[in-house]
């Protein structure tokens, strides 16, 4: 499941998805927790972080990922497997190599601090236009829809 997800949703998809992409409340992760509890599955998550803080995305902030991590870490019906980010739409896919390194080393410092039931085996960033330099920053999954399927039309 890729994209914001309403808490009021989780119970429909918790044990339809093979990983939740986009985690970024405490609110949202408890309620996937219950749910998970629920239909008796664990469900793999990345947290999401709006590295280069834009207001019109979601995500924690950069500084707020160990603490929420820490927060839910407990919680028995999720893994935490990693982070994602969507960085700024730009015409220069190297303008994002900075987003990308940023959250690579957050992924390598929040690794390194061993906590149990989270990996940081994922590292979910780039999309069509800048997938390529962020596989050169560590990406481990990208999102590539746009090349594959062509732009979306929303005037449909």
């Amino acid at each position: 499941m890729i994209g914001h997800l309403q808490r009021n949703k989780v119970k429909y998809i918790v044990d339809k998805v093979a990983m939740i992409h986009s985690v970024d409340s405490f609110r949202l992760a408890e309620t996937i927790e219950k749910e998970a509890a629920k239909k008796n599955v664990t469900v793999p998550i990345l947290i999401e972080v709006n590295v280069a803080q834009e207001e019109s995305k979601y995500g924690l902030k950069p500084e707020e990922v160990l603490p929420f991590i820490e927060e839910i870490a407990d919680f028995s019906h999720i893994q935490i497997k990693g982070l994602m980010t969507i960085a700024p739409y730009v015409e220069n896919a190297e303008e994002n190599r900075e987003i990308f390194r940023e959250l690579k080393k957050l992924s390598v410092d929040i690794a390194a601090k061993n906590i149990n039931n989270v990996t940081m085996s994922v590292l979910s960033m780039g999309m069509t236009g800048d997938y390529m330099v962020a596989v050169q920053e560590g990406a481990t999954m990208v999102r590539v829809g746009t090349g594959i399927f062509g732009a979306r039309n929303y005037a449909v």
